[in-house]
């Protein structure tokens, strides 16, 4: 219910101002408000080669998912109304903004005063900053600030219905080469080597969870092989198109042990309660899977290499653009984020009474009881 209505929400903050932020002729830091109602965009109005009203709407997706995922880090908790305000809130302030600096023309597609190189940028193919870092510092942020779910860490929290995880899985890796191979917005090389590298990185990131699981805990599990999927596509999502096949593979390994050990270390040592993982996994694996992409998009690389960097660009230079879009991308998030929060706990109260929450959200939330099988 949460994610089905930050979809609707979303689409509508689209339209009226969203996509205007994002992607209008602004600042440096933000676009302007030309473009408010998608007023500009007209049936024969293009953006490159593509259809404008095609470009926004592709656009849309990457905008609906982002907070989305942050859901995952204050699962079970957080009131509707509240997530409503929040989310929407989130969209307009953070990641309109972000968006704006790396896809929109802002301080991050010019990094000539950084590292002395024209045309020096943030390599953020498909959205390792814009929507990996900035939702997994935000659920990070969220879970904080919320706090711990009753019971954790001492009482197991496994999914409810590992059947439907799995098939909920097996769609998302498919409809993510939609993400990374759509990127390339258009039907061609790029987007099938987007494509290959994508799925490599999945397949690298689950099977080598699974091995760190077996390693630690004596058994692999379902849920491990899954989790270190979306860590490999997450990891992969920056880099898909710049680097090839051996690099996705790789990159999905490295997703795999690193966030790996950071799930283990959060839960385990600091008992933070991001609920789905959404900070190691996705904000980890974007963070990662950004500076790697200078690394790997190197043509010295033999096998493991992707199309090259820019001219003039040394891969030190590259890494340490990279470096710099996702610390910057972190700490707008995580400052701002905790200010929306705050917000909303003064407005109308962040988290359910303890007798709603071990009652569950279905019920006192959404009056939805279940049905007897």
């Amino acid at each position: 219910m949460q994610c089905f209505a930050i979809t609707c929400l979303v689409s509508i903050l689209w339209l009226l101002v969203g996509y205007s932020l994002a992607f209008s002729e602004g600042s440096a830091f933000v676009g302007g408000l030309s473009n408010i109602f998608m007023g500009q965009i007209l049936e024969g109005t293009m953006s490159g080669d593509i259809p404008e009203s095609v470009f926004s709407m592709f656009q849309l997706t990457f905008a609906i998912i982002t907070p989305a995922l942050i859901v995952g880090g204050f699962a079970e908790r957080m009131r509707f109304s509240s997530m409503l305000l929040f989310s929407g809130l989130w969209s307009l302030v953070v990641y309109s903004p972000v968006t704006h600096w790396v896809w929109g023309g802002g301080w991050l597609s010019d990094m000539e005063w950084l590292v002395g190189v024209e045309g020096a940028a943030l390599m953020d193919f498909a959205g390792g900053t814009v929507v990996h870092v900035n939702a997994g510092v935000a659920a990070l942020v969220a879970a904080l600030v919320m706090g711990a779910r009753k019971g954790f860490p001492g009482s197991p929290m496994p999914p409810h219905n590992m059947t439907m995880a799995i098939t909920g899985a097996g769609m998302l890796w498919v409809g993510w080469f939609g993400f990374n191979a759509g990127s390339a917005l258009a039907a061609n090389g790029d987007a099938g080597m987007a494509m290959l590298a994508t799925h490599m990185s999945a397949a690298a990131g689950a099977l080598t969870w699974m091995v760190c699981e077996w390693l630690r805990f004596g058994k692999p599990s379902a849920l491990g092989a899954v989790t270190g999927m979306v860590a490999g596509l997450g990891t992969i999502t920056p880099a898909s198109g710049f680097v090839g096949p051996a690099g996705g593979l790789v990159i999905g390994i490295a997703a795999g042990i690193v966030c790996f050990n950071m799930t283990v270390f959060l839960k385990n040592k600091m008992h933070i309660d991001d609920s789905l993982d959404v900070f190691p996994v996705h904000g980890v694996g974007g963070a990662l899977g950004t500076i790697l992409a200078a690394v790997f998009a190197s043509t010295s690389l033999g096998w493991f290499s992707g199309q090259g960097l820019a001219e003039g660009m040394t891969m030190m230079s590259q890494v340490t653009v990279q470096i710099v879009g996702v610390l910057a991308t972190a700490a707008y998030c995580a400052i701002v984020t905790y200010g929306l929060l705050k917000l909303v706990d003064a407005m109308l109260g962040l988290r359910v009474t303890p007798d709603e929450e071990t009652e569950g959200l279905d019920l006192n939330q959404h009056n939805e009881r279940g049905y007897d099988m």
